[in-house]
């Protein structure tokens, strides 16, 4: 902390002397004696002709002492041009080291030199109406204090409108206050003091005048923070933090008001102005010196707090940046501050209120941009919100949608950011983008980004309303049910409109912003080249898909057989075939290891019946059982999928223990299954109900003659 005093207190000798620089005024009485010489010579006919030839002689002369005007830009002359500028300054302020003890030394010499009377009496009254001023303001700040705490007790746990008046009305009792002690003071001014009664002195004026533009800055303070009353607080602080910025940012403000609207034209009417020059440089450099203890002070809370919300965006670009400000914000912060004391030195009548006024300015910016972004994303992840009706035909298109919300926003931001950026250099000078936008070549520019946002734009567009026909295509519950020939092209069909897309919206944005694509279409055709040589099985599989496609093989929902693999079709692309087996297992087979595709649902089916029986069963009662097992069948609710009686084809097989026989159903294809096994659970039962035996294997115990066993064949 002392190096930081001691910085700033060679600051305030280094450059106190260029701000407090008086430049030499001629006497009143040279003025107007110059004046009169003029115009004596101007009334003289001779005298006013000798004067214009003598003008006529001297403008060629000074013509050829003018110096020559040299048009050299180049980067060498601008090299020498600025380090001469900053040498010039740099010895100016050397020079003006020994100008703040002068300054000073004339500060002195005018206080001793000054009217006494005239000081006890300016005294006098600054007293009484100072008294006057802030102790009528002290009572009524209490008595508003009171008032204020009952309106923030009626607006706890209030909302919108109601919370919004009870801030109104806050607000206006609290400038109520300030403009009542305003009115006080100037009638003790005007009927108290040295003055007759009516009338009051300059300074006077200059005090009641600052306490009303300091205090109503400092009530701008106290509305935003609320230190005090937290339900009326409109920024979301903790109480500690908001009496903590309140105290500091009025105290500041109290200092260099009071100071620069009140004490510097008083010390200026009363001493001089080199005294009043003094006292702006001293708390000028105090002002400075606080706020590098305030931005100490906060260095680790702000990185801290920035840290947070970089975690809370999960580390994303945006959070990255804000976590590298929050590692050296008070390095810029402090450099910011040297810069506007360095500049207020150098130039106060125009550097400063320009760098002041580019400071607010940029504030509001990033503030207005902060304000989009905030509404923006409100309203894209609480407002996108379809109507029933569109849900229920594209149940998917509001998920599509808010999927691209993410995207959209980091789009946003970066685009807020850009404009942010622009703004601010706009407004410090660092160049002039809307002279730059105006010309030929900021046209072109922006006329290329903005066909590529739109190329982009209409992509995207384009492929939310392809893939939200396909699904309402594919919606069951809507329109005209799908085949499974349709779902899989539909499928194919998005897949591939999605790729070429993709791949067209892209080529056809680069070229809007000036990039050849030529080059880019000959490398796709290299690399494309490269990976047919390098991925054979690749495009193997990819032309066997489109073969299998061409050729209606198999669809989504199909029961089938491929590569040893049975099960149903889940999923169906260009190169490959997903398929679930009776255990839920999924199998994704590439096309280039197919070889043969059994399709078991193409057309219609068979359920296929055979049962083996003992040999002496009757045949002729188990064809009648089975024709009986298929009347039972199509009394129920499955004869609306069986296409045709029972092709009962009798006696198949005989085989060491039984004798076999075969009955098919035929039914729409895929829904053999069901009839299927409601008929063998009949044939069943009707077997058991009429003692038809099944071959179930017994052994038969005949004593040998040597005493062993001896097991006669099943069905014997």
């Amino acid at each position: 902390m002392r190096l930081i005093t001691r910085l700033v207190f060679i600051l305030l000798l280094a450059f106190a002397a260029p701000a407090m620089s008086q430049e030499a005024v001629s006497p009143p009485a040279a003025t107007d004696q110059a004046a009169e010489d003029l115009i004596k010579i101007l009334e003289d006919d001779g005298a006013r002709a000798a004067l214009i030839e003598r003008l006529r002689q001297t403008a060629p002369e000074a013509a050829e002492d003018a110096p020559e005007i040299i048009t050299d830009f180049s980067i060498a002359r601008r090299l020498a041009e600025y380090t001469r500028s900053v040498a010039e300054g740099a010895s100016a302020t050397v020079r003006a080291v020994g100008g703040v003890f002068v300054n000073f030394h004339q500060a002195f010499d005018g206080a001793l030199s000054a009217d006494y009377a005239g000081l006890r009496d300016l005294l006098v009254n600054l007293v009484v109406v100072a008294l006057g001023l802030f102790g009528s303001f002290l009572v009524l700040r209490l008595m508003a204090n009171a008032l204020i705490a009952k309106i923030a007790g009626r607006a706890q746990n209030q909302r919108g409108i109601r919370r919004v008046w009870a801030i109104g009305m806050a607000t206006l009792v609290d400038a109520v206050t300030i403009v009542l002690a305003w009115a006080l003071g100037y009638i003790l001014a005007l009927n108290a003091g040295t003055y007759p009664n009516g009338q009051m002195g300059i300074n006077q004026t200059l005090l009641l005048n600052a306490f009303l533009i300091v205090e109503l800055s400092k009530l701008a303070i106290r509305t935003v923070l609320a230190p005090r009353f937290t339900v009326l607080r409109m920024l979301p602080v903790a109480d500690d933090n908001a009496a903590y910025w309140s105290f500091w940012m009025s105290r500041i403000l109290s200092l260099l008001g009071y100071t620069f609207l009140f004490v510097s034209p008083m010390v200026a009417g009363v001493i001089s102005t080199s005294a009043a020059a003094a006292v702006q440089v001293l708390v000028m450099a105090t002002a400075t010196t606080i706020g590098i203890i305030i931005v100490l002070q906060n260095k680790e809370g702000v990185r801290v707090w920035l840290a947070e919300i970089s975690a809370r965006r999960g580390h994303d670009g945006l959070g990255r940046l804000l976590a590298a400000i929050g590692l050296h914000w008070h390095v810029l912060a402090i450099a910011y501050l040297l810069a506007l004391l360095v500049v207020w030195f150098a130039n106060p009548d125009e550097a400063l209120p320009f760098m002041l006024g580019a400071t607010i300015q940029s504030l509001i910016a990033i503030a207005v941009g902060s304000l989009i972004v905030t509404f923006i994303s409100r309203f894209v992840t609480v407002g996108l919100r379809l109507p029933e009706d569109v849900q229920k035909r594209l149940p998917l298109l509001e998920t599509r949608l808010q999927a691209f919300v993410p995207g959209v926003m980091t789009v946003v931001r970066w685009v807020v950011i850009a404009g942010i950026a622009v703004a601010v250099g706009q407004i410090w000078g660092l160049f002039n983008f809307v002279e730059w936008i105006a010309s030929d070549e900021g046209l072109y520019v922006a006329g290329s980004i903005v066909s590529a946002a739109l190329i982009v734009l209409v992509a995207i567009i384009l492929h939310v309303v392809v893939a939200s026909w396909v699904e309402y295509r594919l919606n069951t519950q809507t329109g005209k049910i799908p085949t499974p020939r349709e779902k899989t092209l539909l499928n194919l069909f998005k897949n591939a409109f999605s790729i070429a897309l993709a791949i067209f919206g892209t080529m056809l944005a680069l070229a809007q912003i000036g990039v050849n694509i030529a080059p880019l279409l000959a490398g796709a055709g290299v690399v494309g080249l490269a990976i047919g040589f390098g991925a054979q099985k690749l495009v193997q599989d990819i032309i066997t898909g489109i073969f299998i496609q061409f050729e209606n093989v198999m669809n989504e929902g199909d029961a089938v057989e491929v590569a040893g693999r049975s099960g149903v079709v889940e999923k169906l692309t260009i190169r490959s075939v997903t398929i679930r087996d009776m255990s839920g297992t999924i199998h994704l087979i590439p096309f280039s290891s197919v070889d043969q595709v059994s399709n078991m649902v193409r057309g219609f089916s068979f359920y296929v019946a055979e049962v083996e029986v003992a040999y002496d069963s009757d045949i002729e009662a188990v064809k009648q059982t089975l024709r009986d097992a298929f009347d039972a069948l199509m009394a129920t609710d499955h004869s609306a999928v069986i296409l045709d009686d029972l092709d009962l084809q009798g006696l198949i097989a005989l085989t060491p223990a039984s004798m076999k026989l075969r009955a098919r159903i035929k039914t729409l294809a895929g829904k053999q299954w069901g009839p299927g096994r409601f008929y063998s659970e009949t044939v069943k039962r009707l077997f058991a109900e009429r003692g038809i035996r099944t071959p179930t294997p017994r052994v038969s115990y005949i004593p040998g003659a040597s005493g062993q066993i001896e097991a006669s064949p099943a069905g014997s």
